[in-house]
This record gives structure tokens, C-alpha cells and sequence, in this order.
């Protein structure tokens, strides 16, 4: 028996996140912060080079172990899936393009600062119930995860208002 890397992009993207925050915690305190972590609309700067790049990057950064392990866990799940069904670049733009879209949707209309693969995972979540979609058809399971995934960041909207 030997070992095939039947997800490539999957494991690579889980191995960075995994690698950045380890050299946060462990390393180089604070690396989240400065690089990993997209602005919310009260201090992104248009002039900054670095909140551009970090509505890329804020997907490979995570809190804790906890909430790293929270999204790497299902991505690890959904990912050779997906990779299968679309291919390793069609997924590395999916991921590319959710980065951008959940980057500068936050940068231009929330407040709080965004961290983790959560937008990714919710990306991976709607494929997959999507995976054998037949014509004239919508999955129930995708309706309700849609409405599932936007109860949650509703409520943590809430949660972080009243703080």
C-alpha cells in the first residue's frame, strides 16, 4: 500500500494555515496581526498596500487551534471532493476568488476585522451540496446551509455589537 495526495491544493492550503499559525504562536508573535488578518471597514486604509494583500491572506490566519481545526476538519472533508469533481486549479481560483470577495465585502461594509477560512469552508460547503445537482433542480441541503451559514455570521455580528 502507498500513500497518493489525492488533494493537493486541499492539503497544501491546510499545511499553510496550520504553518502560519504555528509560527504565530510559537515564533514570531503577532505575524496574525500585522499580515493575516483583513481590515473591516473602520480601518482599512485605500493607501495601504498591505490591507490589499491581506484580503487575500486573511484565509490562511486563524485565532487558536480551536478555530483552525474547526475549518481544516471539513476542508480536509469537502476538498478531494471538489478537487475531483473541478479540478486543483479550478479550486485554487474558487478559493482565490472567495478570498477576494469575502476580503473586500468585509473591508467595505463591516466593521470588525476578518481571520480564518470560514468563507472557504461555506465556498466548499455550497459545491459540495451542489456535487449531484441534476437540471431544473435545488438541493434542499444547499438551502439549508445557505440559510444555516447566514443565521451564524448574523448572530456573530450581534454578539460583537454588543461587546
Amino acid at each position: 500500500m502507498k500513500l497518493k495526495n489525492n488533494a493537493p491544493v486541499t492539503i497544501t492550503f491546510s499545511l499553510i494555515c496550520a504553518a502560519v499559525l504555528a509560527i504565530d504562536l510559537y515564533f514570531m508573535p503577532g505575524i496574525i496581526t500585522s499580515l493575516f488578518t483583513a481590515e473591516g471597514s473602520l480601518t482599512f486604509r485605500m493607501d495601504s498596500i498591505p490591507s490589499y494583500i491581506r484580503i487575500f491572506t486573511h484565509i490562511f490566519g486563524h485565532a487558536d487551534w480551536n478555530h483552525l481545526l474547526g475549518n481544516i476538519t471539513m476542508i480536509l472533508l469537502l476538498g478531494p471532493i471538489l478537487e475531483e469533481k473541478y479540478g486543483s486549479k479550478n479550486l485554487i481560483w474558487m478559493i482565490f476568488i472567495t478570498a477576494l470577495v469575502n476580503g473586500l465585502v468585509n473591508g467595505l461594509f463591516f466593521t470588525s476585522d476578518l481571520l480564518g477560512a470560514s468563507g472557504v469552508l461555506f465556498m466548499m460547503i455550497l459545491l459540495a451540496s451542489f456535487a449531484n445537482i441534476k437540471e431544473g433542480e435545488i438541493p434542499i441541503t444547499f438551502i439549508l446551509v445557505f440559510a444555516l451559514y447566514l443565521l451564524k455570521e448574523i448572530i456573530k455580528i450581534y454578539q460583537e455589537d454588543q461587546i
